[in-house]
C-alpha cells in the first residue's frame, strides 16, 4: 500500500521538477509582433504587425544575452492629395535578467538598438533614409516546457524624428543544449 502511493508521487515529483527546470544554452525563436511608432510626422503614427527573430545564449537560469533583427512594418498615409509610406528596421541587443520559477520566467532586458528608417512622399523625388543606435529596454514573461518556451515581452527605444517605438511580441524559443 505504501509502495502504491509513494511511488507514483515520486515519479509525478521527479517529472515536475525535470519539466520545470531552465535549459540553459543556445536557443533560437521567432514571434509576431505589433509595434507602434508614434510622431512619424503630423498626423501620421506608423502601426503594423509584423515578426522579429531571436537567437541568444542562456549561460545560467537567471542571465540570458540575446541578439534580436525586428522587422518594426510599414504603413502609408495620405490626405488632400499628398501620400506618404515609411517603413523601419531594427538588430537589438540585450542583456537578460530571470526570474526563474517552475514552469515561468519573468525577466527584464536592456541593451542598444540599431534602427534604420526610410520613408517617401508624393511631394519628395527622393526617398528619406535615416539610422541610429539607442538605449533599449523592455520586460516579458515567458512559459517553458523543455526546451520551448512561449513569450509575451514589451520592448521600447527611441527613434530620431518620431515619438519613440512601443514594440508587444508573442514568440517561441527553442533552446539547443
Amino acid at each position: 500500500m505504501f509502495r502504491k502511493r509513494i511511488l507514483p508521487l515520486c515519479a509525478l515529483a521527479l517529472f515536475a521538477a525535470t519539466a520545470t527546470a531552465a535549459d540553459n544554452g543556445f536557443y533560437l525563436g521567432a514571434g509576431v509582433t505589433q509595434s507602434q511608432i508614434d510622431g512619424v510626422a503630423d498626423d501620421f503614427d506608423m502601426e503594423d504587425t509584423s515578426f522579429k527573430l531571436i537567437a541568444g545564449f542562456r549561460p545560467l537560469d537567471v542571465f540570458a544575452v540575446e541578439l534580436n533583427y525586428m522587422d518594426l512594418g510599414s504603413d502609408t498615409f495620405s490626405s488632400a492629395g499628398v501620400s506618404a509610406e515609411a517603413e523601419a528596421t531594427a538588430i537589438a541587443g540585450f542583456g537578460l535578467l530571470m526570474l526563474p520559477l517552475p514552469l515561468v520566467d519573468l525577466y527584464v532586458k536592456a541593451g542598444l538598438a540599431y534602427w534604420e528608417t526610410e520613408a517617401s512622399s508624393s511631394l519628395l523625388p527622393a526617398s528619406l533614409k535615416d539610422d541610429g543606435t539607442e538605449f533599449a529596454y523592455g520586460a516579458g514573461v515567458q512559459v517553458r516546457f523543455w526546451s520551448l518556451a512561449a513569450r509575451l515581452e514589451y520592448e521600447s527605444f527611441d527613434i530620431e524624428g518620431t515619438d519613440g517605438l512601443d514594440l508587444f511580441t508573442l514568440g517561441v524559443t527553442y533552446t539547443f543544449l
